[in-house]
């Protein structure tokens, strides 16, 4: 391990994971990969592609490392117990449509994973869009 790689690993033992933190600091985002993670559970299989996908989106679209993710997971099963969908929806309704419209379709992204959209998957997303004020061309419009 190279020295900037001890140091960080050294850090991360007595501050908590990088990736758990910024997850944690950050509401909009908790609740982001609260609501991701329940498309993943919807269907009431946790799929390998479909987790792929969460890590992808995860570090493409918020930089969040792989080796954060197993700790980020943990942090939204403790999370999740306390935050229910709705008050996760609740933090999306008053920002910009592309915002709303970027959780739609990392939502659409993780139900197409397993090639299977099973229709509690199809539910969540159109009751998450409903709420959000999304239909269905403002997720295709970004490139889902």
């Amino acid at each position: 391990m190279a020295a900037g790689g001890l140091i960080a690993h050294i850090r991360s033992l007595f501050e908590g994971d990088p990736g758990a933190r910024k997850v944690a600091d950050d509401p909009v985002l908790s609740a982001e990969l609260l609501l991701l993670f329940r498309m993943i559970l919807a269907d009431g299989e946790v799929e390998e592609h479909e987790m792929a996908t969460f890590r992808r989106i995860c570090r493409e679209s918020f930089g969040i490392a792989d080796e954060s993710m197993d700790a980020v997971v943990r942090y939204l099963n403790d999370f999740g117990y306390e935050t229910n969908g709705g008050q996760a929806l609740a933090l999306f309704r008053g920002l910009k449509i592309e915002r709303r419209q970027q959780l739609a379709r990392h939502m659409a992204e993780i139900a197409k994973a397993d090639k299977q959209l099973a229709s509690q998957e199809i539910r969540l997303l159109r009751r998450i869009m409903d709420t959000l004020g999304l239909d269905a061309d403002d997720v295709v419009k970004g490139g889902a």
